[in-house]
């Protein structure tokens, strides 16, 4: 099997080392940096699309820059090519229709990089919600904050493309992973209302913060806090229904559940000391077993349009300073 990986930043070298640790694969990366080969064996480097074309590859990870998305991810679908498009699928929505009809009408199977479908803690408060542990849901509170350069810090920041309003980076769209999960677990959302900006002094082009406020389909009422600038990393999850409330962050990594007849809190679930790459290796490998069996993905092309027109609605209701349908 031959599997392309289109870029080479933080997230293409991820998945390039995830992949070598699979057998009987060939790796083609696609990217004009200049890099050492250490395994020639496995891996073919190609400096444009239509090299990587000609390698004819089964597979795509589409993982450049994300206003570069859809434009590689529609060559690689007309040739018959199963894909796997990074997180967020594009900074618009233009194409997306017709890349979506191409990925049907060629039977591909597609799949979108939002790993936290992956994280144990996320999957078992999907399924708490699901057998009606709680009750009927009624709010959700979730965070996410971080200090951008510590991402990288072997680069500058400043030219990475969560920086970049140009490349499709930006708070929303780069750390879209919690609107993918709270969309995944409580359903569609209708409406949608935010104040997005610049509010740090880091020197960003893009939006660096996000306060939302999502309602839900099933009306149920979200607030989510997204930002560039908060050291320590944290993230966090409180889903609260009629019978009880459960709670996840990124500090202890464990699902607690209090529920309103009862007097404490109870662990549901202790991960603990997670590694982070493992919901990487589990989401790629999930992809590859629907290639096989040409069963859809969990996040699929669908799911991926459906998160990005939910994000590109946060953004746009902040600048129009009202709450908007989505």
């Amino acid at each position: 099997m031959k599997i392309a990986v289109i870029g080479y930043g933080s997230i293409g070298k991820r998945h390039v080392r995830n992949l070598l640790d699979i057998k009987n694969i060939e790796i083609i990366i696609c990217t004009k940096q200049k890099i050492k080969n250490p395994n020639m064996k496995k891996i073919k480097i190609v400096k444009s699309m239509l090299e990587c074309i000609e390698q004819k590859p089964d597979i795509g990870i589409i993982a450049n820059e994300t206003n570069k998305h859809v434009k590689a991810a529609s060559e690689l679908v007309k040739q018959g090519v199963d894909i796997f498009i990074e997180k967020p699928l594009s900074n618009s929505t233009k194409d997306l229709k017709l890349l979506k009809k191409t990925i049907e009408k060629q039977n591909i199977i597609s799949q979108m990089g939002c790993n936290f479908r992956f994280h144990p803690c996320i999957i078992k408060m999907k399924e708490i919600v699901e057998k009606g542990q709680i009750g009927k849901i009624i709010a959700v509170n979730a965070e996410s904050g971080s200090y951008l350069p510590d991402w990288h810090p072997y680069e500058d920041y400043r030219k990475g493309y969560a920086a970049r309003d140009d490349l499709g980076g930006g708070i929303v769209l780069t750390c879209i992973h919690e609107i993918d999960y709270l969309y995944w677990i409580l359903g569609d959302v209708k409406e949608v209302f935010s104040v997005t900006g610049k509010f740090s002094k880091l020197k960003v082009t893009s939006d660096d913060m996000s306060a939302i406020i999502l309602k839900f389909k099933n009306n149920v009422i979200g607030e989510l806090h997204l930002d560039y600038f908060q050291r320590p990393n944290f993230k966090s999850c409180k889903i609260r229904g009629e019978k009880g409330v459960i709670y996840w962050d990124s500090d202890h990594n464990e699902v607690k559940i209090h529920l309103t007849n009862k007097k404490r809190w109870k662990t549901i679930l202790k991960v603990g000391k997670y590694e982070r790459n493992k919901m990487y290796v589990d989401e790629i490998n999930h992809f590859l077993k629907c290639v096989k069996t040409r069963k859809p993905s969990i996040n699929d092309i669908k799911e991926g349009i459906r998160t990005l027109e939910i994000s590109l609605g946060i953004k746009k209701s902040s600048k129009l300073k009202k709450m908007i349908g989505v």
